[in-house]
């Protein structure tokens, strides 16, 4: 059994067994590095596997709209040039079509496109902010032993005034 003391009023005591053993070990500046390097691999060293498809999801999607939103602003794009050109051999797909309104399409497509890529920033952030504070609560107990305990406390010292104060202490 090892002992760790966790402030100076309480000990934790947790069995050297495989299963916690790995806690003591646990870094979370690799758990950090892990996810910025390979999204997901904080999650998987951080032994919270179920995490990593969720990240790789996000990835994905992310990627996935940040393709399909490119191929449709181009397809708007080329359809407008191809409108407002005046040149009698390019063909637009938009033949009749409102140029103004192909060019709004394409508009959104463009503001769709850097909405995906800011989603994708965002989700790579949260995977390496997720691995990172997980990480730091590898070691957070939380026992069984929930109860409230009521003591009387002595005043602090410098205080002029008299009386008595409780402490609300949860073990």
């Amino acid at each position: 059994v090892a002992v760790i003391a966790a402030d100076s009023s309480r000990t934790i005591e947790f069995s050297t067994d495989s299963v916690s053993d790995w806690r003591f070990r646990h870094n979370p500046a690799r758990a950090t590095l892990y996810s910025a390097i390979l999204p997901g691999a904080g999650q998987i060293y951080n032994r919270k596997y179920w995490k990593a498809p969720i990240v790789w999801g996000g990835l994905g999607l992310s990627i996935y709209f940040i393709q399909h939103n490119t191929k449709q602003y181009e397809r708007y794009r080329d359809g407008y040039v191809a409108l407002i050109d005046d040149d009698p051999t390019t063909v637009s797909e938009f033949d009749g079509a409102n140029a103004q309104s192909v060019r709004d399409v394409a508009d959104t497509y463009h503001k769709w496109r850097d909405q995906s890529y800011l989603a994708l920033v965002g989700v790579y952030i949260l995977n390496v902010v997720d691995a990172t504070v997980d990480a730091h609560f590898v070691r957070f107990d939380v026992g069984e032993d929930l109860s409230l305990n009521i003591v009387p406390a002595p005043l602090i010292a410098g205080q002029a005034a008299p009386g008595l104060s409780l402490v609300f202490a949860l073990r």
